[in-house]
Formats: C-alpha cells, sequence, structure tokens
C-alpha cells in the first residue's frame, strides 16, 4: 500500500491528492455481540475525506482479524505457525497430533477462523510441551513414525529448556515485553539487579534460583543454559513464546522493580552492566581467592545480595530511576 507521500485518486475531489493515514473506529455485530474494531484509513488532505487506497482492504481485513481473534481469546495465525517451528512438525501431521482432521491446520493458515475448543487446544501445544508431547503419544498411531519423533524430540527439548521457576519464568516474559532486545549477558546481569533490587524493597527474593559468581559477573545457570546458543547477540527464538505466556503471572510488586530496571539498567550493555557487577561486594567476595579467569561455581548467597542492595538504598536511594541512575553513573565512572 502507498506510505501517504505519493497522491491518489480521490473521488470527491475528482483529482488526485495527497493523503494522510490515520486510525477510525468502526462498530459491527457479529452474531448478535457488537464489536468496535479500528482500523486505517485513509484520509484526503484536501477535502477530509475518506480515500480508497490500494491494498488498504486487505490490511483493515488482517486488522479486523487480528484484533477478532485476541478479544475472543482466538489463536492468531502467526502463533499456529510458531506451533509448527516449535515442534518441527508439518501442517497435516501438526492437525493429526492435536486430534483435529488431517487439512484442519491448512485451512486455518489459509485464513479460516478455528472454534474456541480447537484454538484452545492449539494454544495450550505452544505453552507447554508437557501437554503437547501427551497429545503427540495419544494420537501416534495416525501420524507418520518420522513425523512423531522429530516433534517428540522437540517436545522433550524443549521441557529441559523450562526447568526454571514459575516466577523466574514470568520476570523473563516481562522483560522480553518490555526491551525491544537484550543479549544472555545483559539478561544475566538485569535479573541479579532486579532480584537485588526487590529483596532490598521487600525483604523477600524474587524468584528461588541461585546466582552463581562466574568469571563475567552473576549468573543464574539454568538460565544461562536456556540462551546460551545466543552468545553475544540478541535473544530471538520462536521456542521461547512460551515466555510470553507467563507474563500475567507477575505481581504488581514485581512489575514495579522489573520496570525500575528496565528503565535505569536496561539502557545499559551487558558488557557495561558486568563491569558494574565486578564493582558489587556480593560477586566480589564470592569470587575471593579466584583468579581473574578462573572457573568458579561459588553460590552468592541471597542475604548477601539483599544486604549490599539495602546498603544501596540508604545510600543512593533504589525506589527511583532517578535514583538508580545516579547510582550507575558513579560504578560506571570508578570503573
Amino acid at each position: 500500500m502507498a506510505n501517504g507521500k505519493k497522491p491518489d485518486f480521490c473521488t470527491e475531489c475528482r483529482r488526485r491528492t495527497e493523503y494522510e493515514l490515520m486510525k477510525a473506529v468502526s462498530k459491527e455485530t457479529i452474531r448478535e455481540k457488537e464489536y468496535k474494531f479500528v482500523y486505517t484509513t485513509a484520509i484526503c488532505k484536501e477535502c477530509g475525506q475518506e480515500m480508497d487506497i490500494p491494498g488498504l482492504l486487505d490490511i483493515n481485513m488482517k486488522e479486523r482479524d487480528e484484533q477478532y481473534r485476541a478479544l475472543e481469546g482466538i489463536i492468531s495465525m502467526e502463533d499456529i505457525k510458531r506451533l509448527l517451528d516449535i515442534y518441527h512438525i508439518g501442517k497435516a501431521p501438526l492437525s493429526l497430533a492435536l486430534g483435529f482432521g488431517e487439512v484442519t491446520v491448512a485451512r486455518y493458515l489459509d485464513g479460516q477462523m478455528p472454534s474456541k475448543d480447537y484454538s484452545d487446544i492449539m494454544k495450550r501445544a505452544l505453552c507447554s510441551p508437557e501437554y503437547m508431547k501427551g497429545l503427540l503419544n495419544k494420537n501416534k498411531c495416525k501420524m507418520g513414525e518420522t513425523a512423531y519423533k522429530k516433534a517428540v524430540k522437540a517436545a522433550d527439548e524443549l521441557e529441559d529448556l523450562f526447568r526454571i521457576s514459575d516466577k523466574m519464568r514470568a520476570v523473563i516474559a516481562y522483560l522480553f515485553e518490555q526491551m525491544q532486545e537484550v543479549t544472555p549477558l545483559a539478561l544475566q546481569k538485569l535479573l541479579y539487579f532486579i532480584q537485588g533490587i526487590h529483596m532490598a524493597l521487600f525483604d523477600a527474593a524474587f524468584f528461588p534460583e541461585d546466582c552463581y559468581a562466574w568469571q563475567h559477573g552473576p549468573v543464574y545457570e539454568k538460565v544461562y543454559a536456556l540462551f546460551r546458543d545466543f552468545k553475544y547477540n540478541p535473544i530471538d527464538d520462536d521456542r521461547f513464546v512460551l515466555f510470553t505466556r507467563k507474563k500475567q503471572e507477575l505481581p504488581n510488586d514485581g512489575k514495579k522493580v522489573v520496570d525500575l530496571v528496565v528503565k535505569s539498567f536496561g539502557g545499559y550493555s551487558g558488557k557495561a552492566l558486568e563491569i558494574i557487577t565486578h564493582s558489587e561486594k556480593p560477586w566480589l567476595d564470592a569470587r575471593r581467592g579466584c583468579g581473574d579467569k578462573e572457573p568458579s561455581h561459588v553460590v552468592i548467597p541471597k542475604e548477601d545480595i539483599k544486604e549490599y542492595f539495602k546498603e544501596v538504598a540508604g545510600k543512593y536511594g533504589i525506589d527511583s530511576e532517578e535514583h538508580l541512575n545516579r547510582y550507575i553513573d558513579e560504578k560506571l565512572r570508578r570503573a
């Protein structure tokens, strides 16, 4: 579709005019239920009337489809595609594994709307490798052996990937939602700061995982195992769509802490965050006796983390972005 800079024909003005893309709300009744949909419209800059721009109808249909699915809790086409990707399975085998007719998933990807029951099955399969593996075993006889084995292997790998606590999973999900990109190194340090600030503010650990004093700073080992393949690159993998389904589990106090950390520490690279942690007492104490490049499997005690960040709170304050940025600036200046 044109981007609004190139003129197009306005039926009201009877000539080519420039236009502006805007949003408009439209009410529509579907099966005796009223909905409000937000559509993209093209408004003539000369007369203010709507214009019929090539490609706009397709965009409107897509907007309506996405909004209707969201309002009714129907799985999106993108998530159906993710199911295929994360379980390394084709459309027909996936249909059979889920207990549907052989061409059902193909029809959904062509635009047919799933029923709520079928949608819920697909959404649950996307969120739970354990549930998906149960369906695969239940419907094994309907599938080809190769497709079954590939899908079960993918489900097993996903189960291994997500052996972290629900609270840690919820924190990571919320971080992924709030940040445009995050590398494995930055993620580790953000989790450490979130844990410390939460303990200082609320006198309790946010998540149960232990933090280890590794060479490059504090590390949560199970989280490291999840994302190590990304190395120094931003984390981007369809398998981690499962995390986004956990963001609603984050309590309000937790969101407050994550928001504080994202708005302060989240503006720095993983390497800068590593420099900060290398100057902090909990990591230094746990690394005592270790060489700069020496591996270590020593746990940084949660009490040490809490005590340190309570001291930071007393000196700088940690209940606002401004206070945390003051702490960060001083740490980096002294590095």
